[in-house]
């Protein structure tokens, strides 16, 4: 890994890499905050925030604002990018396919099978790699995110649970084979088989394998521009029928952005802090 940026940051380091990624095929960069008490060398729980459609590995860093309390609470947070990217990856016709875009699954058609493997370079790769790399507590690792991060966050936990110990979203798209947003990537990325794409499915998912976790932990903006995209109500109902505890939290006034993600992202920080405790 090759250290590009690093910045003091509440007595911690928020740091840029990049490193060359073999599932990806390909450089990859890498967001990644130390805590003052993993720079000290002491093992931290660790937690993973996948961002969404257009983002990078710096989107969370600069405009989330979770540093402050991730310093003390103890918490590294890791912030992979949205896709692969380079010259020799496959570009989309739009924001919302390609890079920028990956949809964190492990594409299969082409042109896409061929760089478009986020699910296995996020959950095994880089997975591996960071508890290689930093003073992480190897069974005190979660997962949050963003919008299409979110769909990553919810999907890869209960694929992995294993991995992730605790799990939380903002404004997911909770039921992509359900939405404009999903068809899309899925159809291009995954073929016309729709059975194929509920494998990537929270709101099928958590149907299929039940009540993993103590809690989830979601917020979502009742002004949300993409609302009719995210499908909240389905995955209350999945996790209701399931016996999942779930804490689906809808704000007036608030839409998908950044500010929204600010205002609730110390509820989050602490629900891991707790979730990881236990």
């Amino acid at each position: 890994m090759e250290l590009l940026q690093q910045n003091r940051c509440f007595d911690g380091e928020q740091r840029i890499y990049r490193f060359n990624s073999n599932v990806l095929k390909g450089d990859s960069r890498l967001g990644v905050y130390l805590p003052p008490q993993a720079l000290d060398g002491e093992a931290c729980p660790a937690l993973f925030y996948l961002a969404g459609l257009t983002c990078t590995e710096e989107t969370f860093a600069i405009k989330a604002h979770a540093q402050r309390l991730a310093a003390q609470l103890g918490l590294i947070l890791i912030m992979p990018d949205t896709s692969p990217r380079g010259d020799q990856v496959a570009q989309g016709d739009h924001w919302d396919i390609g890079q920028g875009a990956g949809f964190y699954i492990n594409a299969t058609q082409a042109p896409w099978a061929e760089h478009y493997q986020m699910e296995s370079f996020i959950a095994d790769e880089l997975y591996t790699l960071v508890l290689q790399q930093f003073p992480i507590q190897q069974h005190r690792v979660g997962i949050f995110g963003h919008s299409m991060g979110g769909h990553g966050a919810l999907t890869l936990a209960f694929k992995y649970p294993e991995k992730f110990k605790s799990v939380s979203a903002f404004a997911p798209i909770c039921a992509p084979s359900q939405c404009p947003w999903g068809e899309k990537a899925f159809s291009n990325y995954l073929g016309s088989d729709q059975a194929v794409w509920k494998q990537h499915d929270a709101t099928a998912l958590v149907s299929e394998k039940g009540a993993l976790f103590n809690e989830i932990l979601i917020d979502q903006g009742l002004q949300d521009q993409f609302y009719a995209q995210l499908h909240p109500a389905a995955f209350q109902q999945a996790c209701t029928q399931v016996g999942q505890a779930l804490t689906l939290r809808e704000h007036a006034g608030y839409d998908h952005g950044y500010y929204f993600i600010q205002s609730f992202m110390d509820d989050h920080l602490q629900f891991h802090a707790v979730q990881l405790e236990s």
